[in-house]
């Protein structure tokens, strides 16, 4: 696996809400129906457990995200990656499945504060203030496709790295004090 690398060396913008690029982080997409047999048990393998629908569940530092019918974010130390991915190719040996590293594709920001949910309003076209705890939403932040969640104070968003000096820039400017939207 390649050294990771950050595009904006962990950027951070302080507005009204904090933004910051954080990572590496190792991030696999997994394909698989959900009644694949040995799913939940591959899951639990990675000490992580099968999400519901549009939710994320978060396990210090590993996350299983619900992706759509067929697909699965799973969030492991970048160094853990390599282990598993061994993990689920043993788990699922007999099952039909994909498991991909998508670590160095990917960029991770946090959006965090009393107003966090102000940024993603005005970029985002879902229903934030509807947005429980632990759901994650797959949409578009201006015309970036991402995929985001609400955890404590803030929400954790990911994108396609080709696009994370774009996403930096569009998330402060969302942030920039005075802008609040109420």
């Amino acid at each position: 696996m390649a050294d990771p690398v950050a595009p904006w060396g962990n950027a951070r913008f302080d507005g009204f809400a904090k933004v910051a690029e954080i990572g590496p982080l190792g991030m696999i997409t997994l394909r698989a129906k959900r009644d694949v047999a040995g799913l939940e048990q591959a899951f639990a393998a990675l000490g992580l457990t099968l999400p519901d629908p549009r939710r994320i569940v978060i396990a210090g530092e590993k996350a299983a995200g619900w992706m759509s019918p067929d697909e699965y974010l799973l969030i492991v130390p970048y160094a853990a990656v390599n282990d598993a991915l061994a993990s689920l190719a043993t788990s699922l040996a007999d099952q039909h499945h994909l498991a991909a590293n998508v670590s160095d594709a990917r960029a991770v920001f946090r959006i965090e504060g009393d107003k966090a949910d102000q940024v993603l309003k005005k970029i985002s076209p879902v229903d934030i203030d509807a947005m429980a705890e632990g759901e994650l939403r797959r949409s578009r932040a201006a015309q970036v496709a991402t995929a985001f969640w609400k955890d404590g104070q803030g929400y954790t968003l990911v994108c396609f790295r080709s696009v994370a000096g774009y996403m930096m820039g569009l998330l402060s400017h969302s942030a920039q004090p005075g802008s609040e939207l109420f």
